[in-house]
């Protein structure tokens, strides 16, 4: 009779412990910060996550450790153990944002509602809204633009917009800090590292692109530079695609063909590559430049020079 007691009661704790039991379509539970372990047992098995919340709780026991708080996606039958374990490493379930280095608050609006974490507008309207977020390097912004680093995020599907802008300042802040980017000339840094930004792809090419403005700014000319004329556009929400010439004649204060000196604020959120080109330009007498047909960046001090450059730049774009 003991035997036959044992070998059940070894079946019975198999079963509860290794038998797969929960859903099989996408059940979502959130837990709640300070839940202890029986009300966390409950939900799971208010969830139809688990079998028994009893043996949650023993296993908790046998096992050790803490359990995360957090939202908890399941979509298929799971062992104990598993779910268990999922709790304890804290794998809760988040949806991602990526944010390459360029792109800019219309662009990271539009990945953010791509992922399901709300819409573009309210997202852009936050962004507008929470400029306390950057008080300490820009206090006149009316924009978080520039400041929401580029990376890789992860958030909850309840985060909300200022809750994901937050994340994101935080993190040029640290960057900031590791690149030694502080005191009144932070923003000034962040607005030419946006133009260096959108102006070249090649990192070997960004310091001798931040001499090129520096020195137009230096000599009083206007930067002239395309990503200007694009953003201005886009604040207008009039951007197609194409610059038009009525366009480079549009009297915006990002309009780098018509006020000279750098636009009023950042045009897209730089990397690092771009920031420390904008700290650290090179020492040229470049005053002007032109992508070329392979790629790469041709610079001229004369404006000969880069006519030159700009007809076999449209050659190569022929051929």
């Amino acid at each position: 009779m003991l035997v036959v007691l044992g070998l059940v009661g070894a079946g019975a704790v198999w079963f509860l412990v290794y038998a797969p039991f929960g859903p099989s379509s996408e059940t979502f539970v959130d837990i709640a910060p300070g839940t202890g372990t029986a009300g966390i047992a409950e939900q799971m098995q208010q969830a139809g996550i688990i079998r028994n919340k009893y043996a949650f709780e023993v296993l908790k026991e046998w096992r050790g450790g803490s359990l995360k708080a957090g939202e908890y996606r399941f979509d298929h039958p799971a062992p104990l153990l598993e779910v268990y374990a999922r709790l304890h490493k804290g794998d809760v379930y988040t949806k991602t944002v990526v944010i390459p280095e360029g792109f800019n608050i219309f662009d990271i609006a539009q990945a953010v509602a791509s992922a399901g974490l709300g819409s573009s507008a309210d997202f852009l309207a936050a962004e507008r809204q929470h400029t306390e977020l950057i008080a300490r390097w820009s206090p006149g912004a009316t924009s978080l633009e520039g400041y929401l680093f580029p990376d890789t995020y992860k958030f909850s599907r309840h985060a909300t917009a200022v809750q994901m802008l937050t994340a994101m300042v935080k993190r040029f802040g640290q960057e900031a800090a590791l690149l030694g980017l502080q005191g009144g000339d932070v923003a000034r840094t962040v607005t030419m590292a946006s133009l260096i930004e959108k102006e070249v792809a090649i990192d070997a090419e960004r310091p001798q692109v931040a001499s090129v403005f520096e020195n137009r700014l230096a000599a009083g000319m206007p930067l002239q530079t395309d990503p200007t004329v694009i953003y201005a556009s886009l604040l207008n929400g009039t951007w197609t695609g194409v610059i038009h010439q009525s366009e480079l004649h549009a009297d915006s204060a990002y309009n780098t063909y018509v006020h000279e000196g750098l636009p009023p604020g950042p045009i897209c959120s730089p990397g690092v590559a771009a920031i420390k080109a904008a700290l650290h330009p090179a020492t040229t007498d470049y005053l002007y430049f032109v992508a070329g047909a392979d790629g790469s960046t041709r610079f001229a001090r004369t404006l000969d020079e880069h006519s030159a450059n700009v007809t076999a730049y449209r050659a190569g774009n022929r051929e």
